[in-house]
């Protein structure tokens, strides 16, 4: 019994000894050990390739864009339309104390599309059963995007069907890692609400206090800023066929030594470079909204808005995963 464990415990050790270990303890790590070049494209190229891609294979990704739309409309509901005309409402109200009375459509359309999405407003009101459901239309976006992905780069024309049929299998495996990425984000979370209570009880107006908020603050941001990068490569290597969720994440961990900065400027440009294409989409279009429901009265009631923004959003999942993925790839690629 006891050489048994003993056995056990060795082969336990010699998987960890194979694992590539940074920056875990006080020995001094030279700087050859954690200089791991790797050859990408630019931050641009990188972005407009990915969109290419997507642009290319409309048929594909946008067959899998309306499906996830019309569960997400029959399982999960798009925004109330009240909770829209709400927002409006409320920016009406502040024009009418600027100093001409009235904003012009296009700052208003920019003022709804920003006050939409950072107040909530796409998940206000969701219950229990409603936000499970969008987690899990999420999770099977990003497997059958992957899917699609892995086929098209191997040269092969996959359907929308082979992918809703066939990707589906790791879908425990991508939702587990999907909660780790939800734990590695709670510093961010707790950074939140500590922060609307500071804000609320007026704690930062005296100097020291603010100070020694704000390093808290900044230490809780880097720690997720450190763990983040390892669950979003995870919910990727985790479709591999045969492949456990803690598997993927120490092979991904042992990726992505050395090389987290690059992960994290490129998925902060990912974000910027899908904001931008919100705003050149978006904002027209609840423009004419304004338009079409001032001059014709029976479109007042119709969720136009909430429609386009699902859309958006779901676009926003096929992109950015896709984004990783291809980044993943090159990592995987790399004689390094």
């Amino acid at each position: 019994m006891k050489e048994s464990f003993l056995a056990t415990r060795e082969k336990i050790w010699d998987k960890k000894r194979a694992r590539l270990k940074l920056h875990h303890s006080f020995k001094r790590s030279y700087r050859e050990d954690y200089m791991r070049p790797l050859r990408t494209p630019g931050l641009v190229s990188h972005a407009w390739t990915t969109l290419k891609i997507i642009c290319k294979n409309w048929k594909l990704f946008g067959g899998l864009l309306l499906i996830i739309v019309f569960l997400n409309m029959v399982f999960v509901g798009l925004m109330n339309e009240n909770t829209y005309q709400t927002v409006q409402d409320s920016i009406d109200e502040t024009s009418e104390l600027l100093q001409y009375g009235e904003i012009g459509r296009v700052a208003k359309s920019g003022l709804l599309l920003i006050s939409t999405v950072t107040t909530g407003g796409l998940t206000k009101g969701m219950s229990e059963v409603q936000q499970v459901f969008a987690f899990l239309f999420s999770a099977i976006t990003i497997l059958v995007v992957i899917y699609y992905l892995r086929h098209l780069l191997a040269g092969n024309k996959p359907s929308v069907r082979d992918g809703l049929y066939n990707a589906l299998t790791p879908l425990i495996s991508v939702m587990l890692v999907m909660v780790l990425l939800f734990v590695h984000l709670i510093p961010v979370f707790l950074f939140t609400i500590l922060y609307s209570t500071a804000v609320a009880t007026d704690f930062l107006s005296t100097p020291l206090y603010c100070f020694l908020f704000w390093l808290l603050g900044s230490l809780l941001i880097l720690l997720s800023a450190y763990l983040v990068p390892v669950s979003l490569l995870s919910l990727v290597a985790v479709t591999v066929p045969g492949i456990y969720p803690m598997q993927a994440v120490h092979a991904v961990t042992d990726m992505i030594q050395g090389r987290r900065t690059k992960f994290i400027i490129r998925v902060l440009f990912s974000i910027i470079f899908v904001a931008v294409i919100w705003v050149i989409i978006m904002l027209p279009l609840i423009w004419l909204d304004l338009v079409l429901k001032q001059n014709i009265d029976w479109l007042a009631g119709w969720p136009i808005v909430p429609f386009l923004l699902q859309i958006m959003t779901t676009f926003t999942v096929i992109y950015l995963t896709s984004y990783i993925y291809l980044y993943y790839r090159r990592m995987l690629d790399d004689p390094e």
